[in-house]
């Protein structure tokens, strides 16, 4: 028997797969076509079982965009540049970028973002202020916030 063969899986039990992959954590449409590609699933099967997950509210877009953007702004404390690449990266559509970006309260993003900064400054132990302030930037713009942000915050923390 050929061990090398990659495991074949009926509908039914892709199905059930792809239920338990979408209710441990959100996913998006893309996730779930790779999961069941990765799975030898032809596309007329891929396609059903999507339409399944959507109709059983498995799989739902618009809750995964803002249930990413939450998480991943309170959590990893991205900018909303970051965030809004990683759903186009995830093929999420406009429309739900837009939703799950006013999920982040003004106020909530400009706190985090100013603890941000100044932490990162603080903790950069650059002698050199040229560095220092490329560090800092590099940092923050990594982090996907907004070069303007940034360029007032430097001017504000470097003056001190």
């Amino acid at each position: 028997m050929n061990t090398n063969s990659p495991k074949t899986h009926t509908v039914d039990e892709a199905k059930r797969k792809l239920e338990y992959y979408c209710s441990y954590q959100e996913r998006c449409h893309y996730e779930v076509t790779e999961k069941l590609k990765s799975l030898n699933m032809i596309p007329q099967v891929i396609d059903a079982i999507t339409v399944h997950l959507i109709e059983n509210n498995f799989l739902n877009e618009e809750r995964f965009a803002v249930s990413f953007a939450r998480g991943k702004h309170n959590i990893k404390k991205w900018g909303k540049i970051r965030i809004v690449n990683e759903l186009k990266y995830r093929q999420i559509s406009k429309y739900n970028i837009e939703r799950a970006l006013k999920e982040i309260m003004p106020e909530e993003y400009t706190k985090s973002f100013h603890d941000l900064a100044e932490s990162q400054w603080d903790s950069i132990s650059e002698r050199n202020i040229q560095k220092k302030k490329k560090k800092f930037c590099d940092y923050l713009l990594r982090k996907g916030y907004e070069s303007n942000l940034i360029y007032e915050k430097l001017n504000d923390l470097a003056k001190d």
